[in-house]
C-alpha cells in the first residue's frame, strides 16, 4: 500500500489517467488483456512535500481496493506477483519478516504458510490496516502498524531477517527515504524484495499498445520515460466520485540507485511478464508475441550490507 501522496516541487501533474489498477496498477491494456528519514538525500532529487493524514490518498479508496484484491489477490497477484515474491524472498521457518506497504495483507497468508516466526505489516492507510486486522485478528504471529514507510519508526529496528514491498514502489513519493527505512529495518545480510510496475514499459498516459497491420505486429509505444512524473490515477472510472491516487514514475536507474545508496545491494533484477493470452483471432499471434517481449513488472532482490 502506498504512502500519503506528496507533491514534488516543480512537478506538474498531468490529467488524471483513468483506469482501475488491479494489484496497484498492473497491465492496463495488454491486447485485451510507504515512508522519510533524516539521512542525506541524493543530490538533484527534491523530496515531495508532506501531506497530512487527512490527505493521504488510499484511505478514500480503501474499500474499493480491498474488494478488488480480496483475500488471495487479483489475477496478476495470484499468477505472477505473489509467486515471484515468495520465490525471490525465500522466507524460512522462524524468520521475522517485514511486509512494507502491506495494504490489506495479501502477502501475509503465504508468509504464514512458510512458517515464519513473525510478520510485521506496515501501511499508511488506517482503513487498509483495519481490513488486514480483521483477517488476521486470531494470528499471534502478525503485528499490523499504521505508519509512514518513509519515516523512522519503531518498526525499522534492525531486527528483521527479510522484508518485502509488493506493488507500492510507484506509490511512494520519496523512494530514497523508503529505501533507507527498509535498510534500517533489516539485520545485516537481511533480504529485501520489491516488485513494482516496470518503469520502462508501464507508464500511465505515456506507454500504449499499438498494432502494425502490415507486419501483423503488436508493439509498445513509449512517449516519455526519462523525466520523473507524478501522474494522478482515477481509481474506478465510470462510477462517479473522481477518487484518485498518485503514480510516481521514475526511470529505472533512479529506482535502482535509491536502493543501492541506502545500502541495499542488488543481487537479482528480474522482469516479470503477463500470464494472459489473447483469444483466437487475426491478431492473436502478434498479441501473444508481444506478451513475451514486453514485461509488466520489475522484481528486485537485495541484501542489506553490513
Amino acid at each position: 500500500m502506498p504512502q500519503p501522496p506528496r507533491k514534488r516541487p516543480g512537478y506538474k501533474s498531468k490529467q488524471s489517467w483513468q483506469g482501475g489498477h488491479g494489484p496497484r496498477r498492473e497491465d492496463q491494456g495488454q491486447g485485451s488483456a510507504g515512508r522519510f528519514s533524516s539521512g542525506p538525500k541524493p543530490q538533484g532529487k527534491p523530496a515531495f512535500a508532506r501531506k497530512s493524514a487527512q490527505e493521504q490518498g488510499w484511505d478514500q479508496v480503501a474499500g474499493w481496493y480491498d474488494k478488488l484484491v480480496g483475500d488471495k489477490g487479483s489475477d496478476y497477484h495470484r499468477n505472477v506477483i505473489l509467486p515471484a515474491a515468495m520465490r525471490l524472498l525465500a522466507p524460512k521457518a522462524g524468520e521475522k519478516v517485514l511486509d512494507l506497504c502491506c495494504g490489506q495483507g495479501v502477502l501475509i497468508p503465504l508468509l504464514l504458510e512458510a512458517k515464519v516466526g513473525r510478520v510485521t505489516g506496515v501501511d499508511a492507510s488506517p482503513r487498509l490496516i483495519e481490513s488486514a486486522s480483521a483477517r488476521f485478528r486470531n494470528e499471534k504471529r502478525v503485528e499490523l502498524v499504521v505508519a509512514d514507510a518513509c519515516a523512522p519508526g519503531p518498526w525499522a529496528d534492525g531486527s528483521n531477517d527479510a522484508a518485502a514491498c509488493i506493488m507500492a514502489v510507484h506509490d511512494v513519493p520519496d523512494l530514497p527515504a523508503m529505501a533507507r527505512q527498509v535498510a534500517a529495518a533489516l539485520k545485516p545480510g537481511g533480504r529485501f524484495v520489491a516488485i513494482f510496475m516496470h518503469p520502462c514499459f508501464r507508464i500511465p498516459q505515456q506507454a500504449h499498445w499499438g498494432w502494425d497491420e502490415g507486419r501483423k505486429l503488436q508493439y509498445r509505444r513509449v512517449d516519455r520515460y526519462g523525466v520523473p512524473q507524478e501522474i494522478p490515477i482515477v481509481t474506478h472510472p465510470g462510477q462517479g466520485g473522481g477518487d484518485t491516487t498518485t503514480f510516481y514514475h521514475r526511470p529505472v536507474g533512479e529506482v535502482l540507485t535509491a536502493f543501492g545508496q541506502a545500502g541495499l545491494a542488488i543481487t537479482v533484477c528480474e522482469e516479470l511478464f503477463s500470464h494472459r493470452r489473447s483469444q483466437p483471432g487475426p491478431r492473436a499471434k502478434g498479441e501473444n508475441r508481444a506478451v513475451k517481449e514486453f514485461p509488466v513488472f520489475l522484481a528486485v532482490s537485495c541484501v542489506r550490507l553490513s
